[in-house]
């Protein structure tokens, strides 16, 4: 093997190379909009009576998806009389977020992340608020809503 031939081998394996690389970004930044379709399901999440009364309730969701067992972290809050579920997800990185009750925020071990018992970002890295999931009360249950 010449030294032309080596060089031209060694150009088209770089452009190869680079356009794998391409193309698995672009599928990578596609994926995320096939979690978006999927469909929300709701799952029993407690009885209406162990709402919090205030503050924050970290209840851990077990559950049953596409005949696996999966669980979640699910915070209900009742702030201010009003009652929802925040995803425990960083929107910063995807990292899981704990209420710190005597700082009264959300705080993000990873990156320092923190947010409001809203949701919302307070300071840090985060580009958006937490989630916050779909609840509904049937017959004295609470359900949470999740896309799976």
């Amino acid at each position: 093997m010449n030294r032309r031939s080596f060089l031209a081998r060694s150009i088209k394996v770089f452009f190869t190379l680079l356009g794998v690389a391409l193309l698995s970004t672009v599928l990578a930044f596609l994926y995320p909009s096939r979690i978006r379709r999927r469909e929300v399901r709701f799952f029993p999440l407690m009885d209406e009576h162990e709402l919090p009364r205030r503050g924050v309730k970290t209840v851990v969701l077990s559950y049953e998806s596409r005949g696996r067992s999966l669980s979640t972290r699910v915070f209900v809050v009742n702030n201010r009389g009003r009652v929802f579920t925040l995803s425990p997800v960083c929107s910063h990185l995807g990292c899981l977020v704990n209420w710190q009750r005597t700082e009264g925020a959300f705080l993000c071990p990873c990156h320092g992340g923190r947010y409001d018992i809203e949701g919302n970002v307070l300071s840090g890295p985060p580009p958006a608020p937490l989630t916050r999931l779909p609840m509904k009360t049937l017959e004295g249950r609470v359900y949470v809503g999740l896309k799976v």
